[in-house]
């Protein structure tokens, strides 16, 4: 499979983590694999929007654990992937819309003409594929896409200007809140508290963690688990890289586990293996 990430547009990279493309091979015949697997993806905090050149569009919504893509034909895909918290500012229906809340969507695939509206949706589907067009071409397509749901100004301005701290600064205030406690979170890798979170932002729990499901899609205590998940994977594959053995306890401890069991939990939730066999896996 051909997989490859690509810088934000200018001025989105707080709302954007990236753009991506993809090419999935055909599945083997039935007889050699009933039901192959392509790959597992792992949750990240992040959602994505998909455009595939079958003709399906569709929104992923933030993930609580992992799950395997099955190969079935060639496909080719054109993605962007947003940060936590950005992704309900390019699904309204139209500008000035309230944002949808993204709480509904965990787990969940929705199809973007339910939240574009069709005409926009199936707009931009024909342009990514239906005449034969380059990568740097969909991606410039895609790009323009994201400017356009921000109503923002074309042109010279876009590379000047802090798009993504504009459009943050114009959040309704429980969703400023929501993107304040992430940016909390992931400072912290995942090793806080909610009650001492909300207390930070002057909040009662309650309250953030409603803000926190409508505007980001997960409890505000299952995105800090992913935060602490991440991280101490990110260290495993460090030190792995480095050629060193993985002392679990140790790096439990320095992930913010409270001990060895409790990583391996994550890693088993998150994953679907333990370390030693989702790192043997990779």
């Amino acid at each position: 499979m051909r997989y490859q990430e690509f810088p934000p547009p200018p001025g989105l990279a707080g709302l954007v983590d990236c753009l991506w493309l993809s090419e999935a091979p055909a599945a083997p015949p039935a007889a050699a694999a009933p039901r192959p697997v392509l790959h597992r993806v792992l949750p990240d905090n992040c959602t994505d929007i998909l455009w595939q050149d079958s003709g399906d569009a569709f929104f992923v919504g933030m993930m609580s654990t992992w799950f395997d893509v099955p190969a079935a034909r060639p496909l080719r895909t054109v993605a962007v992937r947003f940060r936590p918290g950005a992704a309900s500012l390019f699904l309204r229906p139209g500008p000035g819309q309230t944002p949808i809340a993204l709480a509904g969507l965990m787990d969940q695939r929705a199809g973007l003409d339910l939240l574009w509206g069709r005409s926009a949706a199936d707009r931009l589907g024909d342009a990514l594929w239906s005449a034969a067009r380059s990568d740097a071409e969909r991606l410039a397509l895609l790009t323009e896409a994201l400017y356009t749901r921000l109503s923002v100004a074309p042109g010279g301005a876009r590379a000047a200007t802090a798009l993504a701290s504009r459009v943050t600064a114009a959040a309704p205030a429980g969703q400023a809140l929501a993107l304040r406690a992430v940016a909390e979170l992931e400072a912290h890798g995942g090793a806080l508290r909610v009650e001492t979170l909300a207390a930070a932002l002057g909040v009662s729990r309650q309250y953030l963690a409603n803000q926190f499901r409508d505007h980001i899609g997960l409890s505000p205590k299952l995105f800090a688990r992913i935060c602490r998940f991440r991280a101490a994977r990110a260290s495993a594959l460090a030190l792995e890289a480095g050629q060193h053995g993985h002392d679990w306890a140790t790096l439990a401890l320095d992930s913010g586990y409270f001990d060895q069991s409790h990583l391996i939990r994550d890693f088993q939730d998150f994953s679907g293996a333990s370390p030693d066999v989702h790192l043997g896996n990779r």
